[in-house]
């Protein structure tokens, strides 16, 4: 047993790490969960694909709206204290949530009301949480340990939680929410015993405005990092539009049942894992500005031959190969950022990134659930193709800036 875990956690890496492992994997796995049995739930208030959709919007709202405020905090305290926090408020809204669906009180207003308070409490909690590995081990160390990390990420919130959660919420529609709030209860008790060094700027006192700009100029003025959060922007704008209504192209077109959705997930998260196996394989052999260049031509064409098929297992083995282009992209920006930021800028790069990332959602899922509702539940695919297939062009030549050696980190000018 004890070898299996130095192989997971190398003993280099040291006993905080593991405490940070065990917690991640848990919270992974009730959130795992959750993403199954989040959009289950309020596709079983109403029959309105645009309310469907708003449900993504939900969960995606919050980081845009909050995220640089999430940064500037992250890099200003504790930041094993905010994610304690942040996780209690969670176990709170679960537990209330569970109560109205036991009592029969639950409406599509409740349900999407605590999907965005999860949400914010959850822009809190993983732009901590993201922060803590480069504090914990060596930078040459920084790979293996995103790829720890985002192993759990990929089995137990992707491959093991959907399948779980959309069973459970078969089995009654407050199982999930509850087995949730446990788990994340536990990952608490988990991440509470991690002893990090100190962060930050001392007792220097700035305006939050003036921390958040100086995230903002740090990604300007490096050019790997820049690349990284325009790209997520513009192809989270198409893959939003799409995934917005994913439940409902499972559940109708292929005509898949809840269970079904959430083998969606997990076919998902199987490409994934195997993303992870080979990707230390991968990197060797493919710089990185090639791998995003692939990544990216992987998703526009998944767009294209999910709008076309009809036949479930076609689909199936698209939503595989989109899982393991999601993680080899997914390890590589972390990594790339973590290497190229400092650690006291750490969380206010990262939630620049998280603002790129969900503001494309926000936008891409308003965009899909109208489609959807006027065009049908294959428009929002279409467009994601379109769109994604333009900017590939736009956008081919700049991706050469993601290099693997990420060079020293530019000297910012002065505010």
């Amino acid at each position: 047993m004890s070898r299996v875990v130095d192989a997971v956690a190398p003993p280099r890496f040291g006993r905080p790490f593991r405490w940070l492992l065990a917690s991640t994997w848990t919270s992974n796995l009730g959130d795992g969960v959750a993403v199954a049995a989040g959009p289950l739930l309020v596709a079983s208030q109403t029959d309105s694909k645009f309310l469907i959709a708003l449900g993504a919007t939900a969960q995606w709202l919050p980081p845009l709206l909050f995220g640089l405020l999430a940064g500037a905090l992250t890099d200003r305290r504790d930041r094993r204290a905010i994610v304690v926090a942040v996780d209690s408020a969670r176990c709170v809204v679960l537990a209330a949530l569970t109560l109205t669906i036991v009592t029969g009180t639950v409406s599509v207003a409740v349900a999407l009301g605590a999907l965005f308070v999860m949400g914010t409490a959850e822009v809190f909690a993983d732009n901590a949480s993201q922060t803590l590995l480069p504090m914990l081990v060596r930078r040459e160390d920084l790979a293996v340990g995103n790829a720890r990390l985002q192993t759990g990420f990929v089995t137990l919130n992707q491959l093991v939680g959907p399948p779980i959660g959309a069973a459970l919420f078969a089995a009654g529609r407050a199982w999930p929410f509850a087995t949730q709030a446990v788990l994340v209860l536990v990952s608490i008790g988990l991440v509470a015993r991690v002893v990090l060094p100190t962060h930050g700027r001392g007792e220097t006192v700035t305006s939050l405005r003036r921390d958040v700009a100086e995230g903002f100029r740090f990604v300007v003025h490096h050019p790997a990092v820049r690349t990284l959060v325009l790209t997520i922007l513009i192809f989270n704008v198409t893959f939003g539009a799409a995934w917005s209504v994913l439940v409902v192209y499972a559940t109708d077109r292929l005509g898949l049942g809840a269970v079904g959705f959430g083998l969606v997930t997990t076919v998902q998260a199987a490409g994934g894992l195997a993303g992870t196996l080979g990707y230390d394989r991968i990197t060797r052999h493919v710089s990185l500005g090639n791998l995003l260049r692939v990544g990216l031509i992987i998703e526009t064409v998944t767009h294209l031959g999910l709008a076309l098929t009809t036949v479930p297992w076609v689909a199936l083995v698209i939503f595989f190969v989109f899982g393991a282009h999601a993680f080899v992209w997914g390890a590589t920006s972390i990594t790339v950022r973590q290497r190229a930021v400092p650690t006291a800028l750490q969380g206010r790069v990262n939630s620049v990134n998280v603002v790129g990332v969900f503001g494309g959602l926000v936008v891409g899922s308003g965009v899909g659930g109208l489609l959807a509702q006027h065009y049908g539940v294959t428009a929002p695919f279409w467009f994601a193709f379109g769109g994604s297939a333009v900017f590939v062009g736009l956008i081919w030549r700049q991706l050469a800036h993601v290099a693997h050696d990420d060079g020293p980190s530019p000297v910012l000018p002065a505010a």
